[in-house]
């Protein structure tokens, strides 16, 4: 049921607050008992969010796996980059350095960004991500180190990225 109007024009009613959800099938749907350990990864869930930190030992922790590990688990990628072009082909092993480099950064603070695979596709690379933050920091990256085109789609009603890098000289 949409609200409308009173004021819109006859016979034409006016839509408000009308917003699109974002739909994510590994969104928590709300608070998990604390402290609760991801048997897979040992992520731990405390204060409302994912973290390294390792609950207290005198509280027994209930297991359940995180987001992230349950995407690599189902292969279902929230992000996806893209790196093509001659360029990305001669310099690869630099490329993966910067790639790897950025997980690092972001996984320590975040636990669920995470590459889920690095795959050769001709003419360059995929990336596939836990998440749709981490492909844009490294797409980011690889722009600031050598330029390139870059093109970033988020898909407007589900949880996923589309960027693709590109440089050929």
């Amino acid at each position: 049921m949409s609200k409308t109007d009173d004021r819109a024009p006859a016979g034409r009613p006016q839509i408000r607050n009308l917003r699109e959800r974002r739909h994510d099938t590994y969104k928590l749907r709300g608070k998990l008992p604390e402290p609760t350990v991801c048997p897979q990864c040992g992520a731990s869930y405390h204060k409302g969010h994912w973290t390294w930190e390792k609950p207290s030992s005198d509280e027994e922790a209930h297991s359940q796996l995180c987001q992230a590990c349950q995407r690599m688990n189902d292969s279902y990628p929230a992000g996806e980059l893209t790196i093509g072009g001659a360029f990305a082909v001669a310099h690869q092993e630099e490329i993966l350095n910067l790639a790897n480099n950025t997980e690092k950064q972001e996984k320590a603070e975040h636990p669920l960004n995470r590459i889920m695979a690095i795959d050769n596709i001709e003419g360059g690379l995929r990336i596939l991500t836990t998440d749709i933050h981490l492909p844009r920091r490294i797409a980011e990256g690889l722009e600031r180190a050598w330029d390139g085109e870059l093109d970033i789609h988020y898909d407007k009603e589900g949880y996923f990225v589309r960027i693709s890098w590109r440089r050929e000289h």
